[in-house]
């Protein structure tokens, strides 16, 4: 009974899905239409306002994160041999996912089940932040595609754009983050399991012992 009557946690309360990597639950933080950048609250689970969306930058599709994933260790040291650099670190939260369809989604705080053809391999201040670019499973535009070479250029330029711009300043004091490289299904799918591997290490990690006083 108590089962029903509280709301699961969309990062630890829902699965990856049992076909992962190549297909995952995917939780919608915000839709192209959404003035405001929403993210999730790790402690409480619900959506919290980040911050207005600057200028008239829009993310072109469906955003959020896949459950139970995280950018540790794993993510790090795997797009650290990619780029052949030392030093990058996982950006210490779920693996973001770019979602696409053709229906328009007019709200976020919703699960839908995607299938990832591609990715983003971004590094924001040293850090690991992959954007995985997915479809929507059984969409009537985009549901047949397999990798991201199917996807219109144009769209994964818009995609491109927005990531290098949606933190930058009026006053140009943001640094601007770094996108590394585009990558096709296969590569997604090794980005996702090591995401799914780093956060089994996170929830199963043993905290430090108490010292006695």
């Amino acid at each position: 009974m108590l089962n029903t009557q509280w709301k699961a946690h969309p990062w630890h309360g829902v699965a990856v899905g049992p076909k992962a990597p190549d297909e995952v639950n995917a939780y919608i933080e915000i839709v192209p239409t959404d003035t405001v950048k929403y993210e999730i609250d790790k402690e409480t689970g619900h959506l919290r306002i980040d911050r207005p969306q600057r200028y008239s930058s829009l993310c072109p599709t469906l955003y959020g994160f896949v459950p139970q994933t995280y950018c540790g260790h794993g993510v790090g040291k795997f797009c650290a041999d990619r780029l052949q650099r030392s030093g990058i670190i996982g950006d210490g939260d779920p693996v973001d996912i770019c979602v696409i369809s053709e229906r328009t989604v007019t709200h976020g705080d919703i699960l839908l089940t995607a299938v990832p053809i591609g990715g983003l391999r971004i590094i924001d201040r040293g850090e690991a932040d992959d954007k995985i670019i997915a479809v929507l499973a059984s969409d009537g535009m985009a549901g047949e595609w397999k990798d991201i070479w199917q996807a219109p250029r144009a769209l994964i330029d818009r995609l491109t754009h927005y990531f290098l711009t949606y933190k930058a300043a009026p006053d140009g004091t943001t640094r601007p983050v770094e996108i590394a490289g585009v990558y096709g299904a296969a590569e997604a799918r090794e980005v996702i399991t090591h995401a799914i591997h780093d956060y089994q290490a996170l929830v199963t990690a043993k905290p430090p012992p108490q010292v006695k006083k």
